[in-house]
């Protein structure tokens, strides 16, 4: 739609990385924008001290409205997280210690 911003990538709200963490979210451009959701992930790192899933897990689940945003992030140290608060989200992942995993529906033992 025109003026439409939401589906454009713009760093710190969809897409952001530093030497803690890389993020990418998902989902309705809007709500991520508003959330800055990739940069919240990495500032709860930063300056709360906090895990890569703790942070990633209060932005999707408390920074965002349901329904709105899913995303993937790494940690510099490899940990992987792949939060969602939509019914489903399409994702995959592989470490270099041999964990791999694939999903669309919400785990069972998340």
């Amino acid at each position: 739609m025109v003026g439409r911003i939401g589906d454009t990538p713009i760093i710190g709200a969809g897409t952001y990385a530093n030497s803690l963490c890389a993020v990418s979210a998902t989902g309705k451009g809007e709500a991520i924008i508003r959330g800055t959701v990739a940069r919240d992930v990495a500032a709860l790192m930063e300056f709360k001290g906090v895990s890569l899933k703790e942070a990633a897990a209060y932005v999707v689940e408390e920074g965002t409205p349901k329904g709105t945003v899913g995303l993937v992030a790494v940690s510099a140290t490899g940990e992987v997280t792949m939060p969602f608060n939509t019914t489903g989200m399409f994702r995959a992942c592989a470490t270099e210690d041999g964990y791999s995993e694939i999903g669309i529906w919400p785990s069972v033992h998340n």
